[in-house]
């Protein structure tokens, strides 16, 4: 089975996952508001200050916001792949449930999303200062970064690690079950992804073009609408085969409604190795 076949097939199961319980997108959903508003709420007055030529002080509220936005999208997303755990398990999950779990990894959650912002701004910052060669080294490095940390919110969500150690243990999951040279197509999320942004780009830019505000609008909102819930739910279908893969690769066993042939064909080997001395 190749690559593409595989990640449709694993996307559909972790569809059907979904559909099972209504919890796990209303956990997306608050997560996608609640670091929404937060980003604004810092982003809309540092703006301001920035255009009043406070930089400094706009710089802080920049720093605070992406920081509480980034924690928040941690901290859902931790509650989101237990509640997802609980799904597998064949047990209704409840937001109460997701919440719950979440409210007893704060100070792991709180590391993550400080390590995490942390690499990713420098990542951003190589990219924006090094020219072509910034571009490139960026991206390897993303690339790499997210193979390596694909599994840290179920370990911090299901083992309660600090997040050193949560990224040690993600990479030594990977090593363990697939060995050093790894690589996989985990962007099960970016079909459905695709499959909302596709026709919301196509409808928005019908209205662009059409000129007249009676077809403009309705079509924008349509567009904004299909963006969003395509966001939504890739973000939740990712979780859920985070978490399946995740056990996969602490156990050996599969999870739910995928089967162990799917969960090893979803990794494998590449020429250079990756994630040594993680």
């Amino acid at each position: 089975m190749g690559r593409i076949s595989r990640g449709w097939k694993l996307a559909k199961i972790a569809f059907g996952v979904v559909r099972t319980d209504s919890a796990l997108l209303t956990l997306s959903v608050l997560g996608g508001l609640a670091a929404l508003f937060v980003a604004l709420a810092f982003l809309i007055p540092a703006t301001v200050l920035y255009d009043r030529e406070q930089t400094a002080v706009a710089v802080v509220l920049l720093v605070v916001g992406a920081y509480l936005a980034t924690f928040l999208g941690v901290y859902f997303g931790v509650a989101l792949a237990a509640a997802a755990a609980k799904v597998l398990d064949g047990q209704d999950a409840t937001v109460a449930d997701g919440l719950s779990a979440a409210r007893t990894r704060l100070g792991p959650i709180a590391g993550w999303a400080l390590f995490a912002l942390t690499v990713n701004l420098v990542i951003a910052f190589i990219r924006e200062r090094a020219g072509v060669a910034g571009d490139v080294l960026a991206g390897i490095a993303g690339v790499a970064w997210g193979l390596v940390t694909f599994l840290v919110i179920p370990v911090i969500a299901l083992e309660g690690l600090g997040p050193w150690a949560a990224v040690k243990r993600s990479g030594s999951l990977f090593r363990k079950r697939w060995g050093e040279q790894i690589t996989g197509n985990f962007a099960i999320g970016a079909i459905f992804l695709l499959a909302g942004l596709v026709p919301a780009f196509v409808l928005g830019a019908i209205g662009w073009v059409s000129e007249n505000e009676a077809v403009a609008i309705p079509l924008f909102a349509i567009a904004v609408v299909l963006a969003v819930a395509a966001i939504i739910l890739a973000r939740t279908v990712g979780s859920v085969f985070a978490v399946a893969l995740y056990r996969f690769a602490a156990t050996g066993a599969a999870t739910g409604p995928f089967s162990e042939e799917d969960l090893r064909g979803s990794v494998s080997a590449r020429p250079a190795a990756l994630g040594q001395g993680i």
